[in-house]
């Protein structure tokens, strides 16, 4: 980001040496310190929420394509075409037998694995 190499920190390490003096110069890079912690906390708050609005902005583009293939397929497929859902009776009528009757399955649609007839073989009595 600056580029500083080995040869310019060793200067300022001289530098603030001399003119901080050896005594203060502890506090003076711990006070220095909690500056770029600051700093970077700032930045890095920033970067987040630049980012976010990014997502939403993304995101709002996204939904109104969305909504527009959405609307596109709706004017394209006429209403003929649409299945109905399968409504409850026709899911009891998968559980049981293509009669509807129920007599392997208890009231919660369970069927036990006893009374499943295995092929080749005759369901157990």
């Amino acid at each position: 980001m600056f580029d500083i190499g080995a040869p310019e920190i060793l200067l300022i390490a001289i530098v603030a040496i001399i003119v901080i003096g050896p005594k203060d110069l502890p506090m003076a890079l711990r006070y220095a310190g909690k500056w770029v912690g600051k700093a970077r906390g700032m930045m890095r708050e920033f970067r987040s929420g630049f980012d976010s609005m990014v997502r939403e902005a993304e995101m709002d583009e996204m939904e109104k394509k969305w909504a527009e293939n959405n609307a596109r397929i709706m004017r394209e497929t006429p209403d003929t075409e649409m299945l109905p859902l399968p409504s409850e009776s026709d899911a009891e009528l998968e559980i049981g037998d293509k009669t509807g009757n129920k007599s392997d399955a208890d009231e919660d649609g369970y069927i036990s694995p006893d009374s499943i007839s295995k092929p080749g073989k005759d369901k157990p009595e």
